[in-house]
């Protein structure tokens, strides 16, 4: 493998554009703020959903076989596509694919991805995850939405039981049954019998389970559905309004995209060297000056913050 996977946020603009950048066509993510089956059954057809969390990294394993809720679906690892997860980093496009490559039928995923599939079908999980691994179309699209960073190199950063570290996972109904694709599972997880059209409201029980095992004040969770383009539901609709909505969210996404691919610690280094160069002309009393003027401003926010603070814990109690 000429080079390794960086961490991806999980976000709707950066998975549908790199859904886009893979071929793939008409799907966009939605991210979900309430765990709401009406607000999921609004965005119809859903094709699954990708659930961002915490990984435990210091929890024991399951010794009896079982996962912690469902079960485990073998014979379903013959016939869908289910990878098994060989880079971290690399969790949040696997799970998009194993939501994306089981609804070929219903999606158009361009030739690249049919071409992975069809390369991959006889494949077990682990050979399927190996083969992912070292795409180098689906790592480069990846990659090409990282954060970019001088100080952080992805290929070297092993995780501890210290970091916090975070997983994705799919769920998705396919031939009937609502499955949870997790790579760091053995097998496909089996939740009981969903329609496509039951989905909404049988997944939402399911991550509302996983979530109640975190403490209550663990909040680190983001849910992000993938649908068909909401664009085409407005132009079929003839919603002007809806469709102008959607084209400014893409133009949103579209900026901060190409944000994301640029680091601005040298602009921000160089602006500050001429601000600090342009009070050295002044001479150094000047100089001395701004800085104590700078000391002041702080310490008077530090006292509002402060008063503010005290001020809210009085109207609490």
């Amino acid at each position: 493998m000429s080079g390794g996977w960086n961490t991806i946020e999980s976000d709707a603009g950066v998975f549908t554009f790199l859904l886009d950048n893979l071929g793939v066509k008409d799907v966009q993510f939605e991210e979900l703020i309430a765990l709401d089956a009406d607000v999921l059954r609004q965005l119809n057809p859903v094709y699954g959903v990708i659930f961002l969390f915490k990984y435990p990294t210091g929890e024991k394993a399951n010794t009896d076989g079982t996962p912690k809720d469902g079960q485990y679906d073998e014979a379903a690892a013959e016939n869908l596509f289910f990878a098994a997860q060989t880079i971290q980093n690399a969790c949040g496009t696997q799970a998009l694919l194993s939501v994306l490559l089981n609804k070929d039928g219903e999606i158009d995923v361009g030739q690249p991805l049919k071409e992975f599939k069809e390369f991959t079908a006889g494949f077990p999980a682990e050979f399927r995850g190996e083969a992912l691994s070292n795409s180098e179309l689906i790592r480069d699209v990846h990659n090409s939405f990282a954060k970019s960073s001088p100080f952080v190199d992805e290929t070297q950063r092993m995780a501890t039981e210290d970091d916090d570290v975070y997983h994705f996972i799919a769920y998705t109904s396919l031939n009937g049954v609502l499955y949870e694709l997790d790579g760091l599972q053995p097998a496909p997880i089996s939740h009981g019998p969903s329609t496509v059209e039951e989905f909404p409201e049988k997944v939402i029980p399911v991550l509302q389970r996983r979530i109640s095992r975190y403490p209550s004040n663990e909040i680190r969770f983001n849910l992000l559905a993938m649908v068909k383009d909401l664009r085409i539901r407005a132009r079929d609709f003839g919603d002007q309004e809806a469709l102008y909505r959607e084209d400014q969210k893409r133009s949103e996404w579209q900026f901060e995209n190409a944000l994301r691919r640029h680091n601005f610690i040298g602009f921000a280094g160089e602006v500050l060297k001429g601000v600090i160069g342009e009070k050295l002309k002044a001479g150094p009393e000047a100089y001395e000056k701004w800085i104590e003027d700078a000391k002041k401003k702080t310490k008077e926010r530090a006292e509002e913050q402060k008063k503010g603070s005290s001020e809210d814990q009085e109207m609490s109690g």
